[in-house]
């Protein structure tokens, strides 16, 4: 495979990682030996995601695919964050010896399972396993197991939940990236396909008609409830400072744990609400006596099934 060709395929790693609501808020810029992940602002979601935490996050779980895909052709990267605003995550390579590795085999694999899990425990090695791919600079990971602390973050994750499905813009929001069935998800390539989340096939405008009136709190939070408590346990993901190019490096790390898990045989899926809602964050690090630093993602794990997966648009449709 020749240089620009090996560089394309990275690309296309990337894009199988995971983005907020799938709406893959990036653009990839190919240079000789190097690529740059570029974010595209007309994907953000302002409504849940107003200072686009979760977009640079995003874009760190991109530029994680690039890099383990990246060892195993025998390109070493380096990774460097540019510029303060609509900033952007620089990779430049050097050849290596190429390093076969289960992260960079996971990643097709890798899914957001959003079911309900088995409820058993993981083995002290696999909490081991997962904490260790999860940590990075300036970013640390909180492993909560335990029946006390899953019912700390329940609580939190049943406030978070209520206070986004009593906003009417967040709804409406959330409904513009939900994809009601299959041929709706492939021709978009993008967002929430509804099988994934376990939901009947609709036609489009009989999803939009039926949604806003489901989608209330209370049937909402039983399942989230459900979900949680057939999890072995959650992960809080937290930075020290906060700012773009450490969201960037949440993404990365969260990437590793994702794909760390899928190698293990192990399923999870994000419990945000609490990290997403401004107000409710403060009084959740202090819960989880974090100090000072910003929780950025909650992220439930356990054994369970595979689900169908999120579509993804083609390379050509993210090239700059």
């Amino acid at each position: 495979m020749d240089n620009a060709s090996l560089l394309r395929e990275l690309v296309h790693y990337g894009t199988l990682a995971a983005s907020s609501h799938n709406t893959q808020c990036w653009r990839f810029q190919v240079g000789e030996q190097s690529i740059t992940i570029l974010p595209d602002l007309s994907r953000r979601c302002p409504v849940v995601d107003p200072d686009d935490h979760h977009l640079y996050v995003s874009l760190g779980c991109a530029a994680e695919n690039i890099l383990q895909t990246a060892k195993a052709h025998g390109l070493a990267g380096q990774v460097t964050f540019e510029g303060a605003e609509a900033g952007s995550v620089h990779l430049t390579f050097a050849p290596c010896e190429p390093e076969t590795n289960a992260l960079a085999e996971a990643i097709p694999h890798r899914q957001c399972s959003r079911t309900e899990y088995n409820g058993q425990p993981l083995t002290p090695e696999e909490l081991d396993l997962l904490t260790a791919a999860s940590t990075g600079d300036g970013v640390r990971v909180v492993m909560l197991t335990s029946p006390a602390e899953l019912a700390l973050v329940e609580a939190f994750v049943v406030r978070g939940n209520t206070a986004q499905l009593k906003n009417s813009a967040f709804v409406k929001e959330l409904i513009s990236w939900i994809r009601f069935n299959q041929a709706e998800a492939e021709l978009k390539g993008d967002g929430l396909h509804s099988a994934a989340s376990g939901n009947p096939s609709l036609p489009r405008w009989l999803g939009r008609l039926i949604l806003p009136l489901v989608l209330k709190p209370k049937p909402e939070n039983e399942k989230c409830v459900r979900q949680l408590r057939s999890s072995a346990g959650v992960a809080v993901f937290v930075s020290e400072p906060s700012d773009p190019a450490h969201w960037v490096e949440v993404g990365r790390c969260y990437e590793r744990l994702a794909l760390q898990a899928t190698a293990l045989g192990i399923r999870h899926a994000f419990l945000n609400q609490p990290v997403e809602e401004a107000a409710l964050r403060p009084e959740f690090a202090e819960a989880l006596k974090l100090g000072a630093g910003r929780p950025d993602l909650v992220v439930r794990f356990g054994r369970g099934p595979e689900m169908p997966r999120s579509p993804r648009r083609p390379v050509e449709a993210v090239l700059v």
